[in-house]
């Protein structure tokens, strides 16, 4: 599932200081829109990685919207609340992320479950631990996984920070609930995803952006980023 950073109605790539917007050839900004409905196309899901909700708390809804007619959207608006999830849905989203980088603790994720089920929740890891809030902080991602599937979550998304991809985790987490890596997942890793048990990846998108914008020049977009 290929990942894409959009900041105030623009499609962005990670830079050394931060995303900047991408540019294609000429100097021109790519359509949102044609690169998302070509992105649909080639891969039938798009997970979509909001940085107005995520910095600022203030998601791009009516851009949302639109792209969500093109296919099926994961998005990651940097929700904090329950109700946040559900203006996600409204806009069309097919999964609001939740992730320990943001959502308080394990009651407001009951409470997001409770509104809808058509919610996935990413676990941010860092040295084998949860990474994000105090109340996530530092445990062990078996720990937080089973309390989430316990509550009825089915997708998880084991992101990784700063690090490669630990296989032998994405393995012990896998069953029985579809399980995404992300974080530092490269497409180039995907023969890994079905021996460990994952349900797919989330990969940033590098030359591929290109392809799906009418070349737009987006080289070694973030790992890491969203």
């Amino acid at each position: 599932m290929p990942c894409l950073l959009l900041s105030r109605g623009r499609v962005m790539r990670p830079g050394p200081e931060g995303p900047v917007a991408a540019r294609s050839p000429d100097g021109s900004a790519p359509d949102v829109l044609d690169v998302t409905e070509r992105l649909g196309n080639e891969f039938g899901r798009l997970f979509v990685v909001d940085l107005d909700g995520v910095e600022r708390n203030r998601p791009q809804l009516d851009y949302l919207q639109e792209i969500a007619r093109d296919g099926e959207i994961w998005v990651d608006a940097g929700v904090r609340s329950a109700e946040e999830a559900i203006d996600v849905l409204v806009a069309g989203a097919y999964r609001a992320v939740l992730s320990t980088t943001r959502l308080p603790d394990l009651r407001e994720a009951r409470r997001a479950w409770r509104m809808s089920t058509e919610v996935a929740f990413e676990l941010e890891v860092r040295g084998r631990a949860v990474s994000g809030s105090e109340a996530w902080q530092g445990r062990a991602p078996e720990e937080v996984a089973q309390e989430l599937r316990a509550l009825g979550v089915e997708d998880l998304i084991l992101s990784f920070r700063e690090e490669a991809v630990d296989w032998a985790l994405v393995a012990t987490l896998a069953p029985p609930s579809p399980l995404w890596v992300g974080g530092t997942f490269e497409a180039s890793e995907a023969a890994r995803l079905r021996p460990a048990g994952a349900a797919g990846g989330i990969f940033h998108l590098d030359e591929r952006l290109g392809e799906a914008s009418g070349s737009v020049s987006a080289t070694a977009v973030g790992k890491g980023a969203g």
